[in-house]
């Protein structure tokens, strides 16, 4: 009686040592038991370290591609220099640490990207970490790890410390079975890119982390975004912002598309915009957790049509890349956004024009496009 007395002892201690080890996991709110299939009803959507009075702290990852720096000077705008920090595995340039606080985060490192949303005291996280299609495909073992180990490495981060998480989604969502003209919030998704089949992973999984553990996941899929201010980076509408460039420096531009590759397009004024007023949305205002965004559409040839009414002397030719091509013709021609423009009040500001002027004004043909105006 005494020996199982004893091994009674045992299972006990073993029991508590197991239970209490769950909080040790990967995501402790899993240890909280099952939820139904609804939003639990107390589930939080802010962190619990601040109150609705206070700014909220910002995490960006992947900071230095084509949105991150814009996206920080808004936000920083908005709710003050301090509270807003921009971080990535690069080394950033000096106008970027005068903005304001930069750190390194490596989003495959779950630890350290924990401990900065602890010692940052972090509640909204923006997560722009990925490798976008053209560059995805040169390289699909980064591409998996970036765009789905560092995504499932956030989404556990989120829940666990009650963040509004933004992760923004892509055309590359959609495949060649897709409506492409326009493509509606929900439809069939088959992409043929690794970076396409990464993004519609994530937004079914933010999705679910919304239902199941009541995260405050909110996701917009961008159209081809245009800036004037970053270098082309490796994605399949690069085109157009690739010919501002070589049209105020050469006079000329080889297009990777046909001249008649029609896609959606948005100026990065509009994007960052749309991305802060989604955040700022009152949660029961949003029908969905991913929308489409649009403002216009437009082919290679309609754009080089309109950069030659301000530089008459512009030439284009094609030289047509097969792989960005099959990629571009299995992407929505236009995107409808009704959802958006009823939930939450999303109007686009920026046309072709403007965004022709915008543009060419930035890489100094200013002189040009004033006379020909």
């Amino acid at each position: 009686m005494q020996i199982i007395r004893m091994l009674r002892h045992v299972a006990v201690a073993r029991g508590a040592v197991q239970a209490s080890s769950c909080w040790m996991s990967v995501l402790p709110v899993r240890c909280l038991g099952n939820s139904s299939s609804q939003i639990p009803e107390n589930a939080s959507f802010h962190s619990a370290a601040s109150s609705e009075a206070d700014p909220p702290r910002i995490l960006i990852t992947g900071g230095l591609g084509q949105l991150g720096v814009g996206l920080a000077n808004l936000l920083r705008k908005q709710f003050g220099e301090e509270n807003v920090i921009l971080s990535d595995i690069k080394k950033p340039p000096n106008y970027v640490l005068h903005r304001g606080p930069f750190i390194y985060a490596d989003v495959l490192d779950y630890k350290r990207l924990r401990e900065i949303v602890v010692n940052h005291r972090i509640t909204w996280l923006f997560h722009y970490s990925a490798l976008l299609s053209a560059a995805g495909e040169a390289n699909v073992p980064l591409a998996r790890a970036v765009n789905i180990t560092g995504l499932h490495h956030v989404l556990d981060i989120a829940t666990e410390y009650h963040l509004r998480l933004f992760v923004p989604s892509t055309i590359a969502v959609f495949g060649p079975t897709s409506p492409r003209n326009p493509a509606p919030d929900l439809c069939t998704q088959r992409p043929r890119t690794i970076y396409g089949v990464s993004k519609v992973h994530m937004e079914l999984m933010g999705e679910y982390y919304y239902y199941r553990y009541g995260l405050d996941f909110r996701c917009l899929r961008y159209p081809g975004i245009i800036s004037a201010d970053s270098e082309p980076g490796g994605g399949t509408t690069d085109y157009a912002v690739h010919i501002f460039h070589e049209a105020t420096r050469r006079g000329k531009f080889e297009c990777n598309l046909k001249a008649n590759t029609r896609l959606p397009m948005m100026y990065i004024s509009d994007c960052l915009r749309a991305t802060l007023e989604v955040m700022n949305a009152p949660a029961e205002s949003l029908s969905l957790r991913t929308y489409n965004i649009s403002a216009m559409s437009f082919t290679p040839g309609e754009l080089a049509q309109e950069v030659r009414r301000h530089l008459p002397e512009f030439q284009i030719t094609y030289q047509v890349d097969p792989m960005r091509q099959a990629i571009a013709d299995s992407w929505p021609m236009n995107l409808d956004d009704s959802n958006a423009r009823k939930d939450w009040g999303w109007r686009h500001d920026i046309d072709l024009p403007e965004l022709v002027t915008k543009m060419l004004n930035f890489h100094g043909s200013d002189t040009r496009v004033a006379q020909t105006n």
